[in-house]
């Protein structure tokens, strides 16, 4: 193994145990992946808690999509390989049952097609739009198919009643950008119903303009 791919398993787990100390995910929920130097995936087993994640029992993946080491992967796997077969840019997909974010999927009256409302810049400057998909059974590749039916045009996608997921260039950048998501989704519940001031079209605009967004229409 490279001292790349350590790292990067070291990372992967450092940021992981993070977002579940935080309560950003529970229990066994979630998974966690990244492409390696080779064009491989690491990926969490199924089964395991991002807070007690092993670098050496990671599930690895070679170029050809073969397991090649470790544990057996999360069975999101057609998940993640959906959003790296269409974002070449990305370097790690991360997905989580975050409390809020699933809370928001529920609502009625939620645009699927950006389902975060302007509230702060930061998730338009982190995410982009964010598209609801719908509820699938946890496991099944539709997912995936939902993801590639997208052409890789979302960094972000809220699954209905089960979790958003993010794919990012790096580990670091899509855990920041997840948890910006589920903020986001706490702060549009606790505005709900009380017609908060949210950013206008022009300031989103001068937002995806200035920071070169990912701003599918």
């Amino acid at each position: 193994m490279s001292p790349a791919e350590t790292r990067l398993r070291e990372t992967l787990c450092d940021m992981a145990a993070s977002l579940f100390s935080r309560g950003a995910t529970h229990g066994s929920t979630g998974n966690i992946s990244a492409r390696t130097e080779d064009g491989g995936l690491i990926v969490s087993p199924t089964g395991t808690s991002f807070g007690r994640l092993d670098p050496a029992r990671l599930a690895r993946f070679d170029a050809a999509g073969r397991q090649v080491d470790g544990d057996p992967p999360t069975k999101e796997m057609a998940l993640h390989a959906a959003f790296y077969a269409t974002r070449q840019s990305a370097g790690a997909v991360v997905h989580l049952h975050s409390c809020h974010a699933v809370a928001l999927s529920t609502l009625p009256g939620i645009d699927p097609d950006d389902v975060l409302p302007p509230i702060t810049p930061y998730a338009i400057m982190q995410l982009g739009r964010v598209r609801l998909l719908p509820y699938f059974r946890p496991g099944d590749a539709a997912m995936g198919d939902a993801v590639r039916g997208l052409g890789g045009k979302r960094a972000a996608v809220l699954l209905a009643n089960h979790g958003p997921v993010v794919a990012g260039r790096s580990i670091e950048a899509a855990c920041n950008a997840i948890e910006e998501l589920e903020a986001t989704a706490r702060l549009a519940l606790l505005t709900r119903g009380l017609s908060p001031r949210l950013l206008t079209p022009e300031q989103v605009a001068d937002l995806v303009a200035v920071h070169r967004i990912e701003w599918d229409t």
